[in-house]
């Protein structure tokens, strides 16, 4: 069962989940007894996986066959479980509590052989719709506060299987990075009276030196204090703190941008490792004006 201990000096918590350590590596998985284990996220090995919770399929499809396109499976080693509880307990000046929450892998294609950015942007645009769809959800579970959507392509950037996809987790305690990004963003609010965001956005399009690409919905720049080499950032011009409410155009043009940024990524740097991580505001703060979502 995982577990969610907080760092008494910082009171950040941290997910304790020994089973992460029984994780497939690489494309196959091979066993001294049994062989070559086939991949199972490939269109057919539907039963090597937990039942989906939702997919994008052919019309009359059954669940768990093949036929889909974009399918959301429960993580088979989950770093939190949604059975635990939310009691609390402590040891001292340790607190701890049942590692409660959810945890999702989105399929992004059944053809192991294609990364994200080689779908057709109706594809992509599949995949991002069902970040939304779980995200909706998981919020009627009162007892979650945050979700994180993420995706590592590559071993180095910590994928366990090479196949093309991304993870949801949702967890009862809002994350410190949020919360300090929230917090820098409320206090800019507090001073300006406006969205720091926001005022990032106008200031990058007036210099236009670090803006990479942009379309009718969403610019692409290079943050002025990058911590990564070929660090981006993507985020909607329109001012909204909560990904969940993207429209259905908003989604054409986030696929539309997000194949672009990553197809240029791969030419400069010959398909290297790298993550994504949407930035969405808490579940139960709804419509802030000093938070933007965005994807970093």
């Amino acid at each position: 069962m995982p577990e969610l201990r907080r760092d008494p000096v910082i009171g950040r918590w941290v997910i304790i989940s020994t089973d992460r350590n029984r994780r497939p590596i690489g494309l196959t998985q091979v066993n001294k007894n049994y062989g070559t284990v086939p991949c199972p996220f490939c269109n057919g090995n539907e039963e090597k996986t937990p039942y989906e919770v939702m997919a994008f399929g052919a019309p009359g499809r059954q669940a768990n066959k093949p036929g889909w396109r974009v399918r959301t499976v429960p993580n088979k080693f989950p770093a939190l479980g949604i059975e635990g509880h939310l009691h609390r307990d402590g040891e001292e000046l340790y607190d701890k509590m049942d590692g409660f929450g959810a945890h999702e892998v989105i399929i992004e294609t059944p053809d192991h052989s294609l990364d994200l950015e080689d779908l057709d942007e109706s594809q992509i645009q599949e995949v991002f719709w069902s970040f939304r769809e779980r995200i909706w959800d998981l919020k009627k579970d009162s007892r979650l506060e945050y979700i994180l959507v993420f995706k590592n392509r590559g071993a180095d950037a910590g994928a366990s299987l090479s196949h093309s996809h991304s993870q949801l987790i949702a967890t009862p305690m809002v994350p410190m990075r949020v919360k300090q990004e929230l917090r820098g963003a409320d206090e800019y609010y507090e001073k300006k009276g406006r969205c720091i965001f926001c005022d990032i956005i106008a200031s990058e399009k007036q210099k236009n030196i670090r803006v990479v690409e942009e379309n009718e919905d969403f610019i692409a720049i290079t943050p002025f204090a990058s911590r990564f080499p070929f660090e981006l950032w993507v985020l909607p011009k329109a001012h909204e703190s909560d990904f969940e409410k993207i429209q259905k155009h908003q989604v054409v043009r986030l696929a539309q941008i997000m194949k672009s940024l990553l197809k240029r990524l791969n030419y400069v740097l010959e398909r290297p490792p790298y993550n994504f991580i949407i930035h969405n505001s808490p579940m139960r703060f709804d419509g802030l004006l000093y938070y933007h979502w965005h994807i970093e």
